[in-house]
């Protein structure tokens, strides 16, 4: 079995120089890239799916479950992301532990999510700048905010085809030009839209203190209906189901560990502290949502935090969520389009993939190569596809990286006991074995399409490792990445 050496990983963190990422980041910054992707246009819409359908005002309990799921992985993350901290994540640990095949399919899995993901955000931003502008009367022609193999109905009735959605392929190629500069820049940027995006939901959150009815809040548990999953207690489990997906992100920020100053102590901080700050805002939200209106108001509802609002006098708070909305995503399609780039990074170092991959910027030190054709490729995937087709974003392979991060935890602990940990998981083996019972949990609920995609992308993987990655592997010919 083809594996690295935790020492030669260890050898390539502590390089620096030429060809290699600049070390621009702090634990406050990668707290904010974590917040960045986490706090998403899902926590607007799914916090009222799940009030409605399975937990009525009982959804903070359901975040709480989902929060402690999340928390098994984030720990074993926070572990070897301090013992290893290179750019790759979960690709990374893979590698080191359980060998070249199983990081040659978590990191060609993670392109998939990340590409499909920032497609997807990409097409969903432009649908809600277009409701956005005609809030102000301001609207664009249908056939340049449309995939060609979508109709588009004109205001006399007819239905022709759009032509390309171009306010998402804009989004996408303004984001890479950030990220192209540098990851300074693109910590600026992230951090300044997570503290607009935090003050809009810590505004919902005070102004609609103040209008809470406590009679929303009986029954906080409402009675199960006789089938599982809708109220009760299964309907907690259910909902934590529901609203896991709005946690994931926080992985990314393993992504970013050669470019973090310190990383053995600030790793754990962005993983850990990002993950806790959305815990603590998802539970208030969600407080506050179910006490404006009875949770039974959220039902077959597209927009529920606007049900909420109409109970305060605020209808300009309306405006200000679907610009929450806008710019959540405009974040969350930065931390997928630099996640991606830096797997592409460490995969391409390694051999797996073609050294265009690996080539950093003279000036900026970014993968900017990469960038590029990622650019490219997604951005027309979001101006030309329809978004029904692109599907929304799944987690799956999010959640078989969490896996395969836990399983690395307990192996390194057995394997190589005695190698400095900086950060140590609590409860080896029991914490990575919950983490890994949960995330298989959550993999079987979703549904059979999602596991198709999942099993075509990995056999249009292994054809490509197979004919290229392990001809070229620098681990299998015994050279140094």
């Amino acid at each position: 079995m083809i594996k690295k050496s935790i020492e030669s990983l260890q050898q390539e963190a502590a390089q620096s120089g030429a060809n290699t990422l600049k070390r621009n980041l702090g634990g406050v910054n990668l707290i904010a890239i974590g917040i960045g992707v986490i706090i998403g246009a899902g926590l607007f819409s799914l916090t009222g799916i799940a009030a409605a359908n399975n937990t009525g005002p009982a959804v903070i309990l359901s975040f709480l479950l989902a929060a402690v799921g999340c928390a098994f992985s984030a720990l074993c993350y926070a572990e070897l992301a301090s013992m290893v901290p290179v750019a790759g994540s979960a690709y990374t640990y893979a590698y080191a532990t359980m060998g070249e095949l199983f990081a040659w399919i978590i990191g060609w899995d993670l392109v998939l999510e990340y590409s499909v993901g920032a497609a997807t955000v990409g097409i969903s931003w432009s649908k809600y700048l277009v409701t956005f502008l005609a809030k102000f009367n301001i609207h664009l022609p249908a056939q340049l905010v449309t995939s060609p193999f979508e109709l588009v109905k004109l205001a006399d009735g007819t239905q022709i085809h759009g032509f390309i959605n171009l306010p998402a392929v804009l989004i996408i190629v303004f984001i890479t030009s950030i990220i192209i500069f540098g990851t300074r820049g693109s910590a600026l940027f992230n951090a300044i839209v997570v503290a607009l995006k935090i003050s809009v939901v810590l505004v919902f959150i005070a102004l609609g203190w103040h209008y809470i009815n406590p009679e929303n809040y009986k029954p906080f548990i409402p009675q199960n209906t006789g089938e599982f999953g809708h109220f009760g207690l299964s309907g907690i489990l259910r909902g934590a189901g529901v609203v896991f997906f709005v946690f994931i992100g926080f992985d990314i920020v393993a992504t970013m560990a050669q470019e973090t100053k310190n990383p053995k102590k600030n790793m754990p901080i962005g993983i850990l502290g990002s993950l806790i700050v959305c815990t603590i805002l998802f539970i208030l939200f969600g407080y506050v949502m179910t006490g404006l209106a009875h949770y039974t108001e959220f039902k077959d509802n597209a927009a529920p935090v606007a049900v909420a609002i109409a109970h305060t006098p605020y209808e300009w708070l309306f405006l200000a969520v679907i610009a929450a909305i806008l710019i959540g995503y405009t974040s969350v399609i930065l931390v997928d389009l630099l996640g991606q780039s830096r797997v592409f990074y460490s995969m391409s170092k390694d051999g797996l993939l073609p050294p265009v991959f690996s080539r950093l910027h003279p000036r900026f030190a970014t993968p900017y190569k990469s960038n590029i054709v990622l650019c490219v490729f997604i951005s027309l995937f979001a101006g030309l596809v329809p978004i029904h087709v692109v599907g929304e974003m799944t987690s799956i392979g999010t959640l078989l990286a969490f896996v395969m991060v836990c399983l690395a935890v307990i192996i390194l602990r057995k394997e190589q006991p005695d190698l400095p940990r900086t950060f140590r998981t609590p409860w080896v083996p029991v914490v990575p074995i919950l983490g890994i019972l949960t995330c298989l949990l959550m993999m079987f609920s979703l549904p059979l399409d999602t596991w198709i995609r999942l099993i075509v992308w990995l056999l249009i993987g292994f054809a490509i490792y197979f004919g290229y990655g392990r001809k070229h592997s620098v681990v299998a010919k015994g050279q140094q990445p």
